[in-house]
């Protein structure tokens, strides 16, 4: 099986590397960001919007478009991409997330994961085959198969369960793959905060044989370090000449730690969920707008940004439009916080051509004020 990555470099520093994943809907540079835009739209922005800031790709989430508006209603449209009016590439979460998050709400068995709707309490039925079957009909460049995520904290009786049912799923999902559709297929790598058995899930998923694997089950509520940790460890366990994804994951700070170890593709919903919020990001660390102090202030939220947000308008403007709960405050904060974390990776990727990382990350760390 031919991978969709190349490997361009590596830094001499750390595990970082440089690279690219080619997918139906073109190449994407790593190490890469991918905004989160879970009912196929990324919250506050167009996708003219996401293209100007410099996105490359973008996920959406197939238990959410599964209930609505159902993924025969996309497919029967074109798929998602042209539903959506995004033609880059889009990767495709399986749900095993949401089913862990609305735990209250589903029961695992063998044969699938039984759930009632967020939306209306309807009963719902999901099983790998039917994550596969979904993904496909959207058309998304990169699937994911159907995991069970692991809570922290967890037994290793449970996490050693969870682990096998998700590697049972993971075979199960391959086999449902068409093979004539052109979308990559990614296998998740559960095992809890057990090293030993993140590499028995590696080894799982190895011999069924993936486009590329993620680590999934961290950043669940576990101590940072710890997370630092099962990733630096997960990293080092997959194979150097496919993409490696760490999913949910995360702030400024976990995105230049977790380059450092090793891994290539991030997703997470804080930069827009925080944008929303009245959070900002900035070269200096983070911003809370509403503060009084940004009253009669005129500067840029970061004098070192030339987003859109920052070249027109102020922070009094932008604490002012917060306060009186203005739609734009919402674009023009997403806007802002998105181009942060896309053009983080950038510099990331120049830092490590250059081969110049680790003076990258002294100087990240030493710009920060927070």
């Amino acid at each position: 099986m031919s991978s969709p990555f190349t490997l361009h470099c590596r830094s001499s520093y750390g595990a970082a590397r440089r690279g690219e994943v080619k997918t139906s809907h073109g190449v994407f540079q790593t190490p890469v960001f991918m905004p989160v835009g879970t009912q196929a739209t990324v919250k506050g922005v167009t996708p003219e919007n996401l293209l100007e800031l410099g996105a490359q790709i973008i996920l959406a989430n197939t238990y959410h478009l599964f209930i609505r508006p159902g993924h025969e209603l996309i497919r029967q449209l074109g798929g998602l991409h042209k539903f959506m009016n995004w033609q880059g590439p889009i990767l495709t979460d399986s749900g095993g997330f949401q089913i862990f998050s609305l735990k209250d709400l589903a029961k695992i068995s063998e044969e699938g994961a039984a759930f009632k709707s967020h939306l209306d309490g309807s009963s719902l039925f999901l099983t790998p085959e039917d994550a596969i079957k979904v993904q496909e009909a959207l058309g998304s460049d990169i699937m994911m198969s159907l995991d069970t995520c692991i809570p922290y904290p967890a037994t290793r009786e449970e996490t050693v369960a969870a682990t096998a049912l998700t590697g049972r799923w993971a075979r199960r999902c391959r086999t449902a793959q068409q093979q004539d559709t052109g979308q990559l297929l990614f296998g998740i790598v559960q095992g809890g905060m057990f090293a030993d058995l993140r590499q028995q899930a590696v080894d799982e998923l190895l011999d069924i044989g993936f486009d590329g694997y993620a680590l999934g089950g961290l950043s669940v509520g576990e101590p940072q370090e710890l997370m630092r940790e099962m990733t630096e460890a997960g990293a080092a366990m997959l194979p150097a000449d496919y993409p490696r994804y760490l999913m949910g994951v995360g702030t400024p700070e976990d995105l230049v730690e977790s380059v450092f170890r090793g891994i290539d593709m991030f997703d997470c919903v804080m930069p827009t969920r925080n944008a929303r919020n009245g959070m900002l990001f900035t070269s200096r660390g983070k911003l809370v707008i509403k503060n009084a102090k940004f009253r009669q202030d005129p500067k840029p939220l970061d004098e070192n940004c030339d987003c859109y947000t920052c070249r027109n308008y102020s922070r009094s403007y932008l604490r002012h439009l917060y306060m009186a709960r203005e739609i734009l405050a919402m674009q023009l904060n997403t806007i802002h916080n998105l181009h942060y974390f896309v053009n983080l990776m950038a510099d990331i990727r120049q830092a490590i051509e250059a081969d110049r990382f680790e003076k990258f990350r002294k100087t990240f760390y030493a710009m920060r004020t927070d």
